[in-house]
């Protein structure tokens, strides 16, 4: 199980190289700016990505439970590999290739020197806030969700629940944080 955040940052190493000696110089011929696009844009990517990993992890998800249901009556094992989890994985690779690099630089080109660390630890302040949103959303989906007889989303029995709904309400969440954007 630990060794899963392990295809992230393999997408990531692949992916930055490439982005740095291929995607961005092309891009720089395209669009005359000096890194290929915007740092405001290269974030706008991350949380493009960030909807990807939340929507592509329901899909997943939804795959998974169909072909747990459907083997519940057999012997109980699902015939999934651990690599359906790749391309969402994948995903978030991009989401930290775009979305964090991106805000560290940000950071480091446009705000003065004397506010860059300022800044930098106010980013680390703010995902860690974000970790504190995060399981304020899952209490509240937990509490709202699970009544009137209906099992919980996020409930014990993964088989039960609807984890499928959860990621696609963080995807939707995400595309309201972009249009915010």
């Amino acid at each position: 199980a630990g060794s899963i955040k392990m295809m992230s940052l393999i997408s990531l190493c692949i992916c930055l190289p490439f982005y740095d000696r291929v995607l961005q110089p092309a891009l720089k011929k395209i669009t005359k700016h000096e890194n290929g696009i915007t740092t405001l844009q290269r974030i706008g990517l991350g949380y493009l990505f960030s909807i990807l990993f939340a929507a592509v992890a329901g899909l997943v998800e939804q795959q998974r439970r169909a072909s747990a249901l459907s083997h519940a009556s057999a012997d109980g094992v699902a015939p999934m590999s651990v690599f359906w989890l790749f391309p969402q994985l994948m995903f978030l690779g991009m989401v930290e290739l775009f979305g964090f690099v991106g805000h560290i630089e940000l950071y480091n080109k446009e705000f003065p020197e004397k506010m860059r660390s300022i800044a930098n630890s106010l980013f680390y302040l703010c995902v860690a806030g974000g970790t504190y949103l995060s399981t304020l959303a899952v209490s509240i989906v937990y509490r709202v969700t699970g009544k009137h007889g209906q099992p919980n989303w996020l409930g014990n029995d993964i088989n039960a629940g609807r984890l499928d709904y959860f990621y696609f309400l963080i995807a939707a969440l995400g595309v309201l944080n972009f249009v915010y954007f």
